[in-house]
């Protein structure tokens, strides 16, 4: 963060220019590293600092207009809005000014001497060292106002905050540290001027300015005028809200550029929904999918991104209750035309107008992700990686829509290389299955791989891998789709017996189980009540053992979330399963049987617990006593 220690300085009244003297700060060492990379990029597309610029002047200006609805004095004599763009050769620069919010000092060292928003530490992680790749993340991360320095040597902020008497000026050359200083302004608002390299001194020319305007920034709503010094400004944008226009009158490139806008993320919408809603309540609405997954996606205070708009008059965009918490990815704006313009946050949350606007636009993006699934699966496998386990959030917090949610629901299988759907999985029971099993932990691969699968494996019955956390909640709570229940496969209960596999189920190796009673028994004293009970299995086929949990007990992978949220103080004593054809368990069985009180019985008790553990991803519960019992077997198996 810019130096801590440097203290505000008393603004001068009067609108005289102030004596205090010029302050020079570091930038956040991650800023540093930022402009770094926009500065030596190789970014080919070098005009969107122009597209940054006007964003951020047009949303200044959106903001007073809001705040002046409570308080008329701050654009008082000045309550036409629009932004001015004006280009000096011979000075190599271009100033974009705008008479919106403005900023005092205080606002320079926290806009921009920092990354100005939360989740810095995530933003440095996702940095690669690529130039190319580090550049494309920076209008994710909403710092495009840095943008400038891909064309710069030096860039100024002069700026008047509304309703202050001090102007103060900020710069920097992107190296390292910038300067703040008082300035003179005449009237509230922000002026950055860009002073180009040699290199890029081809953004002069008006007509390329003018052609980048109406490429970028068609859309904005208010006028942008366009002038070389000491020349006749012209306006360069048409100045009409996109999401007013009729749908056959925007094009993909004005959807593409307007989500940039709105977003401000680098990446191209995977939907867009555009609609006018008339009736009881009267808005429209223009939103977007991204088809990346935003960086604070899941921080704890993570809300939507919506702007809430009234007739035209930006609100807020914090807060809304526009969107419910599981549609967060969503992008865009709303526009009423019934709600008060001086509707406040605490009035937009219980307000009835509010609560049908949200179910409207719930039925809306439903109603699009379904059809986008049946159309194009592939295409929503995508969107599913990246949003998925949002969207599930709405089938736990029990949304009116739950049914709709868990069928729009894909998963990673035991039967399948991509996602499948619930109906895919129904689609390919076997006779005899009746319920959909699945198995639950933090990595798909992992799972697969777990030995509480090796019986559905022969069998050849496909078991569902789930790795979202909030999956060990939603699954429970649902309970069943189609009339067929969920069945997690770590839970004992499940008679495999019943289903008929693909292939002619193996004989049964009758001499390997005829007589494993002395083996369980010995097991159980020896284990005591670290072990729910020992079981003879029939769901291993290649491991000797493996843990469980009862029928009707907590899922192993939920028990294992819950502690690690100190939900629960120690683990459940679990069903110890062993497979009677194993080799080491026939052994067991045949030393049981000849001297159920052989010390031997006891630290092989300890060791297959130990074992089922460790194929868990647990720890033993005493690595001393693990280790000498592993090599005092080994040392008896040597001779």
């Amino acid at each position: 963060m810019a130096d801590a220690k440097a203290k505000s300085k008393k603004t001068a009244k009067g609108g005289k220019k102030s004596t205090t003297k010029a302050e020079t700060l570091s930038f956040q060492a991650e800023m540093s590293r930022l402009l770094d990379i926009v500065a030596h990029s190789l970014y080919s597309d070098k005009e969107v600092f122009l597209r940054e610029l006007i964003s951020n002047a047009s949303d200044a200006c959106d903001r007073l207009r809001h705040d002046a609805l409570v308080a008329p004095d701050l654009a008082a004599g000045d309550a036409d809005y629009r932004i001015a763009i004006t280009v000096d050769e011979a000075a190599k620069t271009i100033a974009i000014a705008d008479n919106g919010i403005g900023m005092n000092r205080d606002d320079l060292v926290e806009n921009l001497g920092t990354i100005a928003r939360s989740g810095t530490a995530a933003f440095v992680q996702s940095l690669t060292g690529d130039a190319r790749k580090d550049t494309s993340l920076i209008g994710q991360f909403g710092v495009g106002f840095y943008s400038a320095f891909m064309v710069a040597d030096s860039v100024a902020v002069v700026t008047r905050r509304a309703g202050e008497d001090t102007a103060w000026r900020w710069s920097s050359d992107g190296k390292g540290s910038f300067t703040i200083e008082p300035a003179e302004r005449e009237a509230r608002g922000s002026t950055i001027t860009v002073h180009l390299r040699d290199d890029d001194k081809g953004y002069l020319n008006k007509d390329r300015l003018s052609g980048i305007v109406k490429r970028y920034s068609d859309h904005i709503p208010f006028p942008i005028t366009l002038a070389e010094a000491g020349g006749e400004p012209e306006q360069a944008n048409t100045g009409a809200a996109l999401w007013t226009r009729p749908k056959s009158e925007v094009t993909e490139d004005q959807y593409r550029e307007f989500y940039h806008h709105v977003a401000h993320m680098a990446d191209e919408p995977w939907s867009v929904l555009h609609f006018h809603a008339e009736g009881v309540i009267d808005y429209r609405a223009l939103l977007f999918v991204p088809s990346m997954q935003p960086f604070d996606l899941f921080q704890p205070d993570r809300e939507s991104r919506v702007k809430l708009y009234v007739r035209r008059v930006f609100i807020t965009d914090h807060e809304t209750g526009l969107v419910p918490p599981w549609l967060r990815f969503l992008r865009g704006i709303v526009d009423s035309e019934d709600l008060p313009l001086n509707v406040s946050r605490e009035m937009l949350q219980d307000n009835p107008v509010t609560a049908k606007i949200r179910g409207g636009i719930v039925k809306r993006v439903l109603g699009d992700l379904e059809k986008k699934a049946a159309a194009d699966g592939e295409s929503f496998d995508g969107f599913w990686k990246n949003f998925g386990a949002v969207l599930k959030e709405g089938i736990y917090e029990g949304a009116g829509e739950r049914d709709r949610l868990v069928k729009l629901c894909r998963f990673r299988s035991t039967a399948a290389k991509g996602l499948v759907s619930l109906d895919d999985y129904i689609g390919r029971m076997k006779e005899g299955q009746d319920e959909i099993y699945y198995i639950s932990g933090e990595d798909a691969d992992t799972l697969a791989k777990s030995p509480q699968l090796e019986g559905f494996r022969a069998k050849g019955i496909e078991v569902l891998l789930m790795t979202d956390p909030v999956d060990d909640f939603w699954v429970p709570m649902v309970g069943a789709y189609e009339e067929k229940a969920f069945k997690s496969v770590t839970r004992g209960g499940a008679d495999l017996s019943k289903i008929k596999g693909a292939e002619k189920d193996e004989p049964q190796d009758k001499a390997g189980e005829s007589d494993l009673g002395p083996l369980v028994a010995a097991v159980k004293l020896a284990l005591g009540e670290k072990v729910k009970d020992v079981q003879v299995s029939d769901r291993l086929t290649d491991s000797a053992v493996c843990l469980v949990a009862g029928e009707h007990d907590m899922d192993i992978h939920m028990e294992r979330i819950l502690r690690a949220h100190k939900q629960l103080n120690e683990a459940s004593a679990r069903i110890l399963e062993i497979n009677p054809k194993h080799a080491l368990i026939k052994g067991l069985a045949e030393k049981a049987r000849a001297d159920a009180g052989a010390p031997v019985l006891e630290d092989a008790a300890w060791l297959l617990l130990d074992q089922a553990r460790i194929l868990e991803g647990e720890p033993v519960t005493d690595p001393v006593e693990f280790a000498r019992r592993l090599s005092k077997v080994m040392a008896a198996g040597l001779g």
